[in-house]
């Protein structure tokens, strides 16, 4: 994937400061630790390990992504954005990637799932102790789901 692809979200968005503010957020309330140390919006969106959301619809469609899970799934910015969230995982892998969503809900969060995972060009990799985690507002409000990982390994 050349650098070209990958992209930064639309002008005039802070690197979707909110958004990224709502991870950092959610994140610590959840899991008691910050998910980046002195992070600010354009830092998240720089990461070093991949950071995803999606929200809450029925077909949960992928809301965030920073460089490094667009260079992960080699989608930029619109491609990954507008992707249903199941779709980054094979069809084969996708109920067990129900299964934990499912226990994260029943928990609150979960810190050490794997799973398999697949890019855009079919490029298979599994993560390793990933931090699956809800996106709450301050009052409560679920607005999606968030994921992030630094291990991970191509098949």
């Amino acid at each position: 994937m050349s650098e070209k692809q990958l992209t930064e979200p639309a002008p005039g968005n802070g690197f979707q400061a909110d958004h990224a503010t709502l991870l950092m957020a959610s994140f610590a309330r959840v899991t008691g630790r910050p998910l980046l140390d002195g992070a600010n919006p354009r830092a998240l969106y720089h990461a070093p390990f991949p950071i995803l959301s999606h929200n809450t619809a029925e077909d949960p469609v992928l809301t965030y992504g920073n460089l490094a899970a667009q260079q992960l799934w080699e989608m930029g910015w619109d491609q990954l954005t507008a992707l249903p969230s199941r779709l980054t995982a094979e069809p084969a892998e996708r109920g067990q990637r129900d299964a934990m969503f499912a226990e994260m809900r029943a928990k609150g969060f979960i810190e050490n799932y794997a799973g398999i995972r697949v890019s855009a060009t079919g490029k298979r990799f599994e993560i390793r102790n990933a931090i699956i985690w809800p996106l709450l507002t301050e009052d409560g409000t679920k607005l999606g789901e968030a994921a992030t990982f630094k291990d991970y390994t191509f098949l």
